[in-house]
């Protein structure tokens, strides 16, 4: 059974001197770990703000959570560093994308204002967004474990992320009027070589909204080097249904997603 999972980002684990300590969560933690009604004995996972990771058995929990150490865990080794460059999609559509594909292991979002958005946002409900959608990838960190939480940039013009794009190692712009066959399989490999993968080599997944790309911004969107537009097969994804799969088929073919190994 997975133990339940929290951040402490104000709080640093070998600092604590005595043997049980108090947990320093964020308010919104401290009332999900009331929700899950955590009594004396149980075991949770915390990752603190050095960014250690620690088994936790827990002393009591009726005015916060006092805990003691049971172990010092092992980090999962880092892969690749996936961020999506997520078209802007209406109604609840982002929040599902980013909720899903943080549980995938995408580790930033950047909301992309591209011309044929639906969705447009005025600075004061960008704020607001990108506030609500860090929160989601923080709950959906939390629930699957994983060692940070995505940040979610504010949302960027393809302008702006041409810019952004030109400190990634490989960029996949996904594009359903893609005329090549190539694949993100094949992408990869031509961008770091036939099953090598740089440690913590950065990769960006571009994906349009529910109008897709232009062929101008594609083109735009790919200038760079080891920048190409890929398929994502014979099928049409919904903009809420690529968001999710492109991700995760770049993990998966750098070893991550329970692949047998790093490769491609």
């Amino acid at each position: 059974m997975s133990l339940h999972h929290f951040f402490l980002d104000g709080q640093v684990l070998a600092d604590e001197t005595a043997p049980e300590f108090p947990l320093s969560l964020s308010p919104d933690d401290a009332k999900h770990a009331r929700v899950l009604r955590l009594s004396a004995g149980e075991h949770i996972s915390v990752v603190d703000a050095a960014r250690d990771y620690f088994e936790l058995e827990v002393v009591s929990a009726d005015d916060g959570i006092v805990a003691r150490i049971a172990q010092r865990l092992d980090s999962p080794k880092a892969g690749a560093s996936v961020t999506l460059f997520q078209g802007l999609a209406k109604g609840d559509k982002m929040d599902d994308i980013i909720r899903h594909a943080t549980e995938v292991g995408v580790d930033a979002f950047v909301p992309l204002a591209s011309s044929r958005c639906v969705l447009k946002l005025d600075a004061k409900k960008a704020k607001s967004r990108v506030a609500r959608w860090q929160a989601i990838a923080h709950s959906a960190a939390m629930q699957s474990g994983r060692m940070a939480e995505p940040q979610v940039l504010e949302p960027q013009t393809v302008k702006q992320a041409v810019q952004m794009l030109a400190s990634f190692d490989c960029v996949l712009v996904c594009w359903e009027e893609c005329p090549a066959t190539k694949t993100i399989a094949s992408a990869l490999a031509g961008a770091f070589g036939e099953g090598l993968l740089p440690e913590g080599a950065r990769i960006a997944v571009v994906v349009g909204p529910e109008g897709g790309l232009s062929a101008d911004e594609v083109d735009r969107l790919t200038q760079g080097r080891n920048a190409c537009p890929v398929t994502l097969g014979p099928s049409i994804l919904r903009t809420e249904t690529a968001g999710i799969v492109a991700p995760a088929l770049v993990l998966y073919a750098c070893g991550g997603m329970g692949a047998d190994k790093k490769g491609f």
